[in-house]
C-alpha cells in the first residue's frame, strides 16, 4: 500500500537517518521531510537522496499551523513520524520556554492538523518519537520499562513527557491511531558536535580539552543511530496502536569510560602515542539536575517485533570515528556555521 509520510525534523541527526532509510527502502512511498532548519537541522545530511523521485522537502516550523495544513493538503499526508524537537538538555536549562513551544505546542499543532485533515483517524498513524529521559533517573540497578512512571528531571525531559501525554490523550479522547517510542542515547554519523561523542572526536583531533561533567560517573545506555532508524521502521509498520516501545542498546557505559575508549581509538587512528588524548580530559562543574543513570529494558520490542541492536558498542564507536575522520568537510561546515547556507544554495529559496 502506498503511503505519503510526513517526517518532521528530518534534517536532524536521527531524522536524517530515518528519512534516508524510508526513501531508499520504500520507493512507492512519498516521503516529505518537514524541518524549520534550526541550528540542529542540516540538509547536507540528506544530499545523497535529495534528488530522489519520492523525496520532498518543506522548510516549515511545526508552530505554524497554517503551513502545516498546506503541507498536509498538498502532499495528501497519510501518516506522520514526528521527530522534530529541541533536544539538548543544557539549552533547555538556559531557555526552557523554547522547549515548551516546540516540543509541546508544536506537537499539539501537529495532532490538531491530523485530527482536522484525516477523516478516519483509525486508518492513519501518528508516530511520536520520544526519549528515555521522561522516566527520570535510575539508581545503580533497575531498568526503564514501558510502564515506568514518568518523572522528568530537566526542562527538556518535562517537555517531552508533556508531548507524550498529549499524544496518548488524542488516542483516548479522539480515537487517533498513535504509537510512541522512547529511545536511549543515540550516537553515530551526522550528530551535531555539541553532543558528547562527536565533541570528543572533534576536540581530540584538534588537541582541545575534553570537558567532562562532574567525575564522569553518569551512566547512559547507548544506541547506534542506524539501529534506531531500523527500529522506527519496524514500529511504524508493525507496532500496535496505542502502544509504547522502549528502544535501547542493551549497552550501559559511564561517560568517563566512553571518553577513555574514544581517546584510545583516536590515538591509534591518528598514530599518536598511547595515552596522549587522555591528557586532554578536563573535569568541569556538573550540570544542574544531571540524572545519574538511564537504562532501558528493550525486551518488548525484541519479543514483539524481533528488533535488537546489530552493532556492539566498540564496533559502533569505531564506525562513528571513521565517519567523522572521513567527513572533515562536513564537520568544518557545522562548526563554522556554513552548513546553514545549504538550503539557499541548493534549494534557491
Amino acid at each position: 500500500m502506498s503511503k505519503n509520510i510526513l517526517i518532521t525534523g528530518g534534517a536532524g541527526f536521527i531524522g536524517c537517518h530515518v528519512v534516508k532509510l524510508f526513501v531508499n527502502r520504500y520507493p512507492a512511498y512519498k516521503i516529505v521531510n518537514l524541518d524549520c532548519l534550526t541550528y540542529a537541522g542540516n540538509l547536507e545530511n540528506l544530499k545523497d537522496i535529495e534528488h530522489a523521485e519520492n523525496y520532498f522537502f518543506e522548510k516549515v516550523n511545526i508552530l505554524n499551523a497554517e503551513e502545516l495544513m498546506r503541507v498536509f493538503e498538498q502532499y495528501q499526508i497519510t501518516d506522520v513520524i514526528h521527530l522534530a524537537a529541541e533536544s539538548h538538555v543544557d539549552r533547555s536549562i538556559s531557555d526552557p520556554l523554547a522547549f515548551v513551544q516546540t516540543n509541546v505546542i508544536g506537537t499539539v499543532n501537529l495532532l490538531n492538523v491530523c485530527k482536522q485533515i484525516w477523516q478516519s483517524l483509525e486508518q492513519h498513524l501518528f508516530y511520536h518519537i520520544s526519549t528515555d529521559e521522561v522516566y527520570g533517573s535510575l539508581g545503580e540497578s533497575g531498568y526503564f520499562l514501558e510502564t515506568t512512571p514518568y518523572d522528568p528531571q530537566s526542562p527538556y525531559s518535562a517537555s517531552k513527557a508533556s508531548s507524550d501525554h498529549f499524544v496518548r490523550a488524542y488516542t483516548n479522547t479522539y480515537g487517533m491511531n498513535t504509537v510512541i517510542s522512547n529511545c536511549s542515547n543515540n550516537y553515530g554519523p551526522n550528530q551535531f558536535p555539541e553532543k558528547l561523542i562527536p565533541l570528543c572526536i572533534h576536540n581530540i583531533r584538534n588537541n582541545k580539552p575534553l570537558p567532562i561533567y562532574g567525575k564522569g560517573e553518569n551512566i547512559r545506555d547507548w544506541l547506534f543511530v542506524e539501529d534506531h532508524a531500523k527500529a522506527i521502521d519496524l514500529i511504524f509498520h508493525r507496532g500496535k496502536s496505542g502502544e509504547t516501545y522502549n528502544i535501547g542498546g542493551f549497552n550501559e557505559w559511564k561517560n568517563i569510560d566512553i571518553v577513555r575508549l574514544i581517546c584510545d581509538k583516536m590515538d591509534e587512528k591518528l598514530g599518536r602515542a598511547a595515552g596522549t588524548s587522555k591528557q586532554l580530559i578536563t573535569f568541569v562543574k556538573d550540570r544542574a539536575g544531571h540524572d545519574m543513570r538511564y537504562a532501558i529494558d528493550a525486551h518488548k520490542i525484541k519479543q514483539e517485533l524481533g528488533w535488537e541492536p546489530s552493532l556492539q558498542f566498540e564496533e559502533g564507536i569505531s564506525k562513528t570515528i571513521d565517519w567523522y575522520m572521513e567527513h572533515e568537510a562536513w564537520l568544518n561546515n557545522v562548526t563554522s556555521g556554513s552548513y546553514q547556507k545549504y538550503y539557499e544554495e541548493h534549494y534557491g529559496k
